[in-house]
């Protein structure tokens, strides 16, 4: 027996080459599962966008997976953390491939991440049911905060003057800590499913959370008692993905996996409007501090620019796929979305226009955060890299 092949060369130009059957040595099986795959091969070659452009003024390439999470620093400019599927935090700096920290500790995913209002804390919290802190400027871990056994975090929050936190866990409670002192202060009890949003009100007086079960509760900090449950007919009937709290602590905008946007007055627990333009699920929602417009954005390719005071649309920005998450551009009238197909795009929310594009990822945006400065935009991405965009000219 003989196998023959062309060898690149071999003999003259295409002649086939015969193996004689006694040349042979040893067969080796190979599963083509063990060979490289082309996609990998061009990835690693080539670090460009889905669209072959690269927009980026710097890329962050420490994860080894995916990244969920980014958050920046509201003091140094140039400081950022991310946290990704790879069971890490990263603390790193815009445009330096040396001054990097790794977050180490967690045996899960680091799905959330963010700093302390004064910047002197970070805080990476993982589906390992643990929050890390750490010291930002001796980035040395300050402490372990614990929840449930084997019940993840989906979000944590910092208090907006203090160092408490807290965080939405998947066993339908959420948890407060003193990250000063390591110390658990409470559990705020009462849904029956995920908790999958969350926040402090901006005056530290509230906590609001929503649920997968379809309720928003508010909180009182203290006693750790629900003020008011809101929940069945004229609310969400799936559920809730995200809400944003207006600066003056009166109201609660909430998005569903029903397409729905509902707003509830926080004092008296009542829904009080719907915006009403959706047809997929709401994946983020933003509150302009300039404007008193919302945004949100939807797995139903667009960004909707609403008036809050009228409860009405004022511009709809249409996207080729999903969009997964917004920013808006601190004080500006720009608002930055990301979206399935790996590009950020900004937006003029006077106009509905669109103003930049910014391409780079390989895969799905997975969040935006916006440097202190107002000069950079970070985006996490699938495609396990965090990018950063300049964005100086939207101030």
């Amino acid at each position: 027996m003989s196998i023959s092949g062309e060898v690149p060369g071999e003999g003259s130009d295409g002649e086939e080459v015969f193996i004689n059957e006694e040349d042979i040595i040893q067969e080796i099986p190979i599963d083509e599962e063990d060979l490289p795959d082309q996609d990998d091969d061009d990835e690693e070659e080539d670090d460009d966008g889905m669209d072959g452009v690269d927009d980026s003024a710097y890329a962050f390439h420490g994860h080894t997976d995916e990244v969920f999470a980014a958050a920046c620093s509201p003091i140094d400019a140039s400081l950022v953390v991310s946290g990704g599927k790879d069971d890490k935090g990263f603390l790193w700096r815009i445009g330096s491939d040396v001054d990097v920290q790794e977050l180490t500790g967690h045996e899960d995913t680091v799905c959330t991440v963010a700093f302390s209002s004064d910047g002197k804390l970070v805080a990476c919290g993982s589906m390992d049911g643990q929050i890390n802190v750490w010291n930002t400027a001796t980035q040395t871990l300050q402490g372990t905060l614990e929840g449930s056994s084997g019940s993840g975090f989906e979000w944590l929050k910092w208090h907006p003057r203090g160092h408490l936190i807290i965080a939405g866990s998947e066993d339908c409670n959420v948890w407060m800590w003193n990250a000063d002192h390591n110390a658990f202060l409470n559990t705020f009890a009462g849904h029956s499913s995920t908790v999958t949003c969350g926040d402090f009100t901006p005056d530290g007086k509230v906590i609001c959370s929503g649920s997968d079960d379809a309720s928003l509760r508010i909180w009182d900090p203290k006693s750790a008692q629900s003020r008011h449950v809101v929940r069945g007919h004229g609310y969400h009937t799936q559920g809730l993905t995200c809400l944003a709290i207006t600066s003056d602590s009166q109201s609660i905008v909430s998005g569903s996996m029903d397409s729905s946007v509902h707003i509830v007055n926080i004092n008296t627990g009542q829904v009080v409007g719907s915006l009403v333009g959706h047809t997929n699920s709401v994946e983020c929602i933003g509150i302009s501090s300039r404007y008193n417009w919302v945004a949100t954005g939807s797995i139903d390719k667009t960004l909707i620019i609403w008036d809050l005071a009228h409860q009405s649309i004022r511009s709809t920005c249409e996207h080729d796929e999903g969009v997964t998450c917004l920013a808006w551009l601190g004080s500006s009238r720009y608002v930055a979305s990301g979206c399935i197909d790996g590009v950020v795009r900004i937006w003029d929310s006077l106009s509905g226009e669109l103003a930049r594009t910014f391409s780079g990822h390989r895969d799905v945006v997975q969040s935006l955060t916006v440097s202190a400065d107002g000069n950079s935009i970070v985006s996490a991405s699938s495609d396990r890299t965090a990018r950063v965009f300049d964005i100086s000219m939207f101030k």
